[in-house]
């Protein structure tokens, strides 16, 4: 019994099960990076990754199964050379595939389906031929044996792929290096399928798979970026990270393809998205702003919001961003400085405010996407320990994404609703003069004192903030209808549906002149899938 295990040595078949269960799940987990820039990564590209997974599976093993009497090793060797060659595609024309089938006329969740079965299926379909032959060519005793070992064996490789995948290759590779890790793997378990006499046909068509992986990883995806030029790119352990400077001086930091902070280069101080002067709306409704002392920010991105106030106000900044690819990013590419009045934290952002004991007098979160929000930091239970860690005349400001009204003002008038529930007092403010979906500030008061507009229009005039927010104040809403709205709770925060009807529709995002910074350019759109 001791030596059973010293023993053991795999068999062909079975080394090449072991591999198909790491290839098949390492490409799972990486095609949710791949697609997620063009297609969001909110439920429905993630469910449509796993369906397309598990259908292109199944019909492999059912075709392999039917196939698996002439099954030999020597098959089994040219099905993964002919999966690292589709790997090779993946790698070389997935942003170009992505791009093409984004423009296809389907309803919005159902959008990323084909760019996922036109990248994912083929291979993985290949891969489902190997279990059933690896069955067949076992050498256990009778079926049930047989089946449960290559079960068995299939499973711990899928283990092992997602595992590295997750925690090892995407924090260190780029997408075009995983590729190519897993297309020379499958080509080297297609030779050690023919050994010992490697035919020349297998040999000959294994170097030509290997210089297809080497050129398509080494040359990169075939796409023109209209943005401009990618000055930074990486895969973060939590997103696609990227840095684009657009030729007229500005640069953009996007995350998962989504815009997320802008700097001009010649005028670090103008505020490029018009919806970042609103971060200052809660020094308006502080009683006095010469006692805002501390402020929390929470998702740092680009750093720009929490730079502006280190540098406008007397105050103390701690910034909360979970992903520390991104405050180096904001280091290398934003001119973040840290001092001695601003902090980073790379934590999550309720954990953080759950273990906090300091006191903060303006907390502002910026930690939502448009189609990817953290439920866990939009609901009652969070507002009230953001509320807890308030001082008594704090304010929170939040930065979401939604429409003011319409079928996609769900998610808006929910986490108002929500808000209502922690705070005495709710404010919401649009960016934007269309109804399209765009950024929606809501600030919340713990203080309880009610502030009309002509309240904030006084305070504007009175206080020298160093930035005028008369324009900011006249996107002043009323209360919005919460009746047919839920408000979240940690059991219960169905974010997902209430993004769902944003999905498809243009996302306004107002920018400002560089001439004239306090101006909002009503022109300035970007179209969001």
């Amino acid at each position: 019994m001791r030596n059973a295990l010293p023993d053991y040595r795999p068999t062909k078949p079975e080394m090449a099960v072991f591999v198909s269960g790491i290839t098949s799940m390492g490409l799972e987990i990486l095609a949710v990076r791949i697609v997620a820039p063009q297609f969001g990564s909110h439920i429905y590209t993630v469910g449509g990754i796993l369906t397309v997974f598990l259908a292109a599976l199944s019909l492999g093993y059912w075709q392999g199964g039917k196939r698996a009497a002439l099954a030999t090793n020597r098959e089994m060797s040219w099905i993964m050379l002919g999966t690292a060659v589709y790997v090779a595609v993946v790698v070389y024309g997935s942003d170009f595939l992505l791009a093409y089938t984004s423009t296809l006329a389907i309803p919005p969740r159902y959008a990323s389906l084909p760019a996922v079965i036109v990248l994912f299926g083929p291979p993985t379909y290949l891969l489902g031929f190997i279990s059933p032959y690896a069955a067949q060519l076992s050498q256990k005793q009778g079926i049930g044996e047989a089946s449960g070992h290559v079960y068995a064996l299939g499973t711990i490789g899928s283990i092992l792929g997602s595992a590295a995948t997750t925690f090892v290759l995407i924090p260190y590779l780029s997408v075009a290096q995983i590729g190519l890790l897993f297309g020379l793997t499958l080509v080297a378990t297609a030779l050690a399928l023919t050994l010992p006499s490697l035919p020349r046909n297998s040999t000959v068509a294994s170097v030509v798979v290997v210089l297809l992986l080497v050129t398509a990883a080494g040359g990169g995806p075939v796409a023109f970026d209209h943005r401009g030029d990618v000055v930074h790119e990486s895969q973060t352990p939590h997103q696609h990270l990227e840095v684009v400077d657009d030729g007229d001086d500005v640069r953009t930091m996007y995350l998962d393809g989504a815009h997320h902070s802008a700097m001009d280069l010649e005028e670090p101080d103008r505020h490029v998205f018009a919806y970042t002067k609103y971060f200052h709306l809660p020094m308006l409704m502080v009683d006095d702003p010469a006692e805002v002392d501390d402020v929390l920010f929470i998702g740092g991105g680009g750093y720009t919001g929490p730079q502006d106030f280190e540098d406008r106000y007397d105050v103390d900044v701690d910034v909360v961003e979970i992903d520390p690819e991104v405050t180096e990013a904001a280091e290398d590419y934003f001119g973040l400085e840290h001092g001695e009045t601003m902090t980073s934290h790379a934590e999550d952002g309720r954990q953080f405010l759950q273990g906090a004991d300091d006191e903060y007098d303006v907390i502002v979160l910026d930690a939502y996407k448009q189609d990817q929000v953290p439920f866990h930091m939009t609901t009652e239970e969070f507002m009230e320990v953001t509320a807890d860690r308030l001082s008594d005349d704090g304010v929170l400001l939040a930065n979401i994404v939604s429409a003011p009204s319409g079928s996609a003002s769900e998610f808006y008038r929910a986490e108002y609703a929500t808000m209502e529930a922690a705070f005495p007092e709710v404010y919401s403010f649009r960016t934007s003069d269309e109804n399209s979906v765009q950024n929606i500030q809501l600030v919340a008061t713990k203080d309880g004192e009610a502030l009309s507009q002509d309240d904030l229009e006084a305070r504007n005039t009175e206080r020298d903030l160093g930035v005028d927010l008369s324009d900011e104040i006249d996107h002043y809403m009323t209360d919005p209808e919460t009746d047919d709205v839920p408000v979240l709770r940690d059991d219960r925060a169905p974010v997902d549906s209430l993004l769902d009807p944003m999905l498809g529709q243009r996302y306004v995002i107002e920018e400002t002149e560089s001439s004239e910074p306090t101006t909002a350019n009503p022109a300035v759109v970007a179209g969001a899938r």
